[in-house]
């Protein structure tokens, strides 16, 4: 019924049913990943209301228990999604349905909950990936870092020694590119696709 990935392994699809509405995937060596993809395989949609709530556990450092974290869920209408782990803490979370469970490696478990509990539920934080925003907060820091790095070579002419090998920019071109690529990215942060 459900998949599992994690870049550069091979597809996980041998999910353990530890209940009737529970499944669980086993990650070990869950140090060295970043991202984990829960898919439909597509034979088994969910009954009419139900969708799955995604939850990824590692071995707790005290307790050695597992402690599981809500990532988000997926739905027929919404088949796959990807899930950031990497930045996930140990004892943030709690117990969970999936119960006293024990095991040395990290595993990814798919709870079958009603479609209205789950728009209820709110994913640990740090398990969304990459948004607009924090696209246009890294594209806002990289004009920043740009601008302010080529103005820390500015002279003014007079300071200037003539060089026949080196080309000079007037800053006034680097601030005017600036403030454009801040407009049309406020207008459309997709404007750069095209």
């Amino acid at each position: 019924m459900f998949g599992c990935l994690v870049a550069g392994r091979l597809v996980q699809t041998d999910a353990v049913q530890v209940s009737s509405d529970k499944f669980v995937f086993n990650l070990p060596d869950y140090e060295t990943v970043n991202h984990v993809v829960v898919f439909m395989l597509g034979t088994v949609p969910f009954p009419a209301g139900m969708g799955g709530a995604v939850y990824f556990s590692f071995p707790d450092p005290t307790s050695g228990g597992p402690v599981w974290q809500l990532l988000g869920f997926i739905t027929n209408d919404k088949p796959s999604a990807i899930f950031r782990i990497s930045g996930l803490k140990a004892g943030e979370g709690g117990a969970h349905p999936f119960g006293a469970m024990t095991s040395s490696s990290a595993q990814v478990g798919v709870s079958v909950e009603p479609l209205q509990q789950l728009v209820q539920q709110t994913p640990v934080s740090g398990a969304a990936v990459s948004t607009v925003d924090s696209f246009l907060q890294f594209t806002q820091k990289m004009l920043d870092s740009l601008f302010n790095f080529a103005t820390s070579f500015a002279v003014s002419q007079r300071q200037m020694t003539p060089n026949p090998s080196e080309t000079f920019i007037p800053s006034s071109c680097i601030l005017k590119w600036y403030e454009n690529f801040q407009r049309r990215m406020s207008q459309n942060p997709n404007f750069w696709k095209n």
